[in-house]
């Protein structure tokens, strides 16, 4: 990782959207193993697998998407999937380490920002530090590691 901060460089939307998908993935797979027993008994049945997304794994899956990204952006400064696009998550005011109750609250505003049709995201292409709605509400920035 950079100590000098004179050598950051923004991460590229791209290295970023890389970093959801294999995040996504990853959370989608863990959800997958705990409720694989869940998901097979409704496999048959429409109503019930209805039932099954929208009652038993929305609150899961939003607690360990919360979870995941508050601590591995707090712990490692980067989830896995910014860890192998070799992005990294900074404090956007002093350029160091996120604290946990920012890393929280970046967590959060991505919540929202999936949960309304990822407009959040979608900021990110329209300001100078490619910051997204989970990124103003973090105070963070994501650079190249």
């Amino acid at each position: 990782m950079q100590e000098n901060s004179s050598d950051l460089q923004l991460a590229t939307l791209r290295s970023r959207a890389m970093a959801f998908v294999i995040d996504d993935l990853i959370v989608t797979f863990i959800i997958m193993v705990i409720f694989w027993d869940n998901i097979i008994a409704a496999s048959y049945d429409m109503n019930l697998m209805m039932q099954l997304i929208k009652v038993d794994l929305v609150m899961p899956l939003i607690f360990l998407k919360v979870i995941y990204h508050t601590f591995f952006v707090w712990y490692y400064g980067a989830t896995i999937g910014k860890l192998v696009t070799k992005i990294r998550v900074i404090d956007a005011n002093h350029w160091g380490r996120v604290s946990i109750f920012s890393s929280l609250l970046r967590a959060v505003g991505r919540i929202f920002s999936e949960m309304f049709f990822y407009v959040g995201f979608l900021i990110g292409f329209f300001n100078d530090g490619r910051k997204t709605f989970h990124d103003f509400t973090g105070k963070t920035l994501v650079v190249n590691a």
